[in-house]
């Protein structure tokens, strides 16, 4: 049963944070707000929290995963990234975007699309996401909370609590979150190409 942690969406509590941090220590997989929507989160090394985020999303081995980093350092330790794209990605964050770079050795083989050898990354513009991943000390494994046959993500904590309660260690609820996913977008070949239009706005990369 997944423990219910309702969050104060702009100074969040830090014990009720340390207790999370430390169901994901403990290889939980949780469900938490962004600033686009519901995301799906657990460590980069839980293995088995990928295998549970590609059973609930019925997902393929095609399918690029996100690490969500607390700030550019981080990022920057998982992909790498030339000067040029540096310039146009720090300009869009923190914010609602997804960018599609090659992935660096730190990044665990099965996180990486298994024929482009790239990963997901995006730095969140939501204090509650922020928080947990400067309590955190590591990035978070994540996907949209977006269930098969589903039109939209789901938006709500506690339906969220209600739908995925034996699939979850917890679920983070701070108020209302957003319908739509980020704005995806594939620097992967040097130049910038808009795979999903979503909450971010894509015209800085058109």
């Amino acid at each position: 049963m997944a423990r219910y942690f309702d969050l104060h969406p702009e100074n969040p509590q830090k014990r009720a944070l340390g207790q999370v941090v430390e169901i994901l220590r403990n290889d939980g997989l949780i469900a938490y707000p962004t600033d686009s929507c519901f995301a799906l989160g657990c460590r980069p090394g839980n293995r088995d929290g990928l295998d549970r985020i590609r059973a609930i999303r019925k997902l393929d081995h095609r399918h690029h995963f996100t690490l969500v980093c607390q700030d550019f350092a981080q990022l920057g330790q998982f992909v790498h990234i030339d000067n040029a794209v540096f310039r146009a990605i720090k300009a869009a964050t923190p914010g609602s975007y997804t960018f599609i770079l090659p992935a660096t050795k730190e990044v665990p083989r099965r996180l990486m699309h298994e024929k482009k050898k790239t990963v997901g990354v995006r730095i969140p513009d939501h204090r509650v996401t922020q928080a947990l991943l400067a309590e955190l000390g590591e990035p978070l494994l994540s996907s949209t909370l977006l269930l098969p046959g589903e039109g939209e993500p789901m938006t709500q904590g506690w339906e969220i609590k209600e739908e995925l309660d034996n699939a979850l260690e917890a679920v983070l609820d701070s108020g209302d979150c957003g319908v739509e996913p980020t704005t995806v977008v594939d620097f992967s070949s040097g130049e910038a190409e808009i795979l999903r239009v979503g909450a971010g706005d894509p015209a800085p990369f058109e």
